[in-house]
């Protein structure tokens, strides 16, 4: 058995009198990558943002509990909380400096002053990221300035800087054309050696790829939990089997 990292007890979000998500119990394992599945408007990014209150700054009420490690996320400071799980957003936000200050703004906030740490900071998570080759001689550039694609893996590096314990990313890829969705794909497969994932997608293919986990959403509840084979070839609910079917006619 995998050690679960991370679990949901009876978590409900609404949204004034709004019930968006319903008595979920979800449990994620570390070191794998789960992919949230299901139709557009079902609660997958709100159960995302949930996870770490993210969902909370815009305006949703939690009830229910989030358990990380053994410990109710209600009882951790939010900072520790946004570092122990850190979030990927589907456009990539980068803040409005170079490639370098991007990569050192969160460890000099949390305290990091030596040059040479800082240094070592950013090339081993560039590298992380599968971008260090590609930006190694440009680290003073404005990262506005990079691609799309770029983009999005400097703010994944970035998001590693403070070393989470679990990443967050709510269709990373969905602007991004195919060799850029590789790159991402590529780099979540070799980060779960080091991190637990969960990803929010529309995109079936993807969770085929990379997830080793799917869970599939419907009016924000969570219908089922299982392996990709298990979710796309015998699933056992009859909503599962009809996305599935509609989604690949």
């Amino acid at each position: 058995m995998s050690e679960i990292i991370l679990n949901t007890e009876g978590l409900c979000v609404n949204y004034g009198k709004n019930n968006i998500l319903k008595n979920i119990d979800a449990s994620f394992e570390k070191n794998k990558i789960t992919a949230i599945i299901g139709p557009s408007g079902c609660g997958k990014s709100t159960f995302l943002k949930s996870l770490n209150k993210t969902v909370e700054e815009y305006g949703g009420q939690i009830s229910g509990s989030i358990i990380l490690d053994n410990k109710n996320i209600n009882d951790m400071p939010l900072e520790r909380l946004r570092n122990s799980i850190g979030m990927v957003f589907q456009s990539p936000v980068v803040f409005p400096f170079s490639i370098y200050k991007n990569m050192t703004y969160a460890p000099i906030y949390y305290g990091e002053k030596n040059k040479d740490r800082l240094n070592n900071i950013v090339v081993d998570n560039l590298k992380k990221a599968n971008l260090y080759e590609e930006v190694k001689d440009d680290l003073n550039m404005p990262a506005s300035r990079l691609s799309g694609g770029q983009q999005q893996r400097l703010v994944i590096a970035r998001c590693l800087t403070v070393n989470p314990e679990i990443i967050l990313l709510d269709e990373p890829c969905s602007a991004l054309d195919i060799k850029n969705t590789s790159y991402i794909e590529k780099m979540l497969l070799e980060l779960k050696n080091e991190y637990s994932i969960i990803i929010v997608t529309h995109n079936l293919a993807q969770a085929k790829r990379i997830a080793d986990c799917v869970m599939y959403m419907e009016e924000g509840t969570l219908v089922e939990t299982g392996s990709p084979d298990e979710i796309f070839n015998n699933p056992v609910d009859a909503r599962t089997k009809e996305y599935i079917m509609y989604m690949n006619n």
